[in-house]
């Protein structure tokens, strides 16, 4: 059974740090790329970060750049975002998706994870 399960989301004070984790089981990431999507309440699921299946170019939203860094361990099969200086507006939740399409685009990935909470406290 493919599986992407997110890990590591939770409450934090703005200007905090988190680091979230999407692991695969019944699939090899290492020739997808892999993204990051966050959805608040009432708004559509946004990208936030891409990383190459090489892991050779990583793409982020404006409104992350400089903040949220992504990273993926092919070898543990696990992909990693890590979120720092945190604003309430980072409030939503975070998917993990692999695919080989367009990274910017949902459409681009065809296996997703069920989501990881992240809220940011004012």
């Amino acid at each position: 059974q493919v599986q992407l399960v997110e890990s590591g989301g939770g409450l934090v004070q703005a200007g905090g740090s988190l680091r979230v984790a999407c692991v695969a089981s019944g699939v090899t990431l290492s020739s997808y790329n892999m993204g990051w999507f966050r959805q608040a309440p009432g708004k559509e699921r946004e990208f936030v970060a891409a990383i190459s299946w090489s892991g050779g170019s990583t793409y982020s939203a404006d409104s992350v750049k400089g903040r949220f860094t992504i990273s993926r361990d092919n070898a543990k099969n696990t992909v990693y975002l890590q979120m720092n200086s945190l604003k309430p507006e980072d409030t939503a939740v975070y998917y993990c998706a692999a695919g080989r399409g367009f990274v910017y685009s949902i459409s681009g990935y065809q296996l997703w994870g069920q989501g990881t909470q992240v809220t940011v406290g004012s």
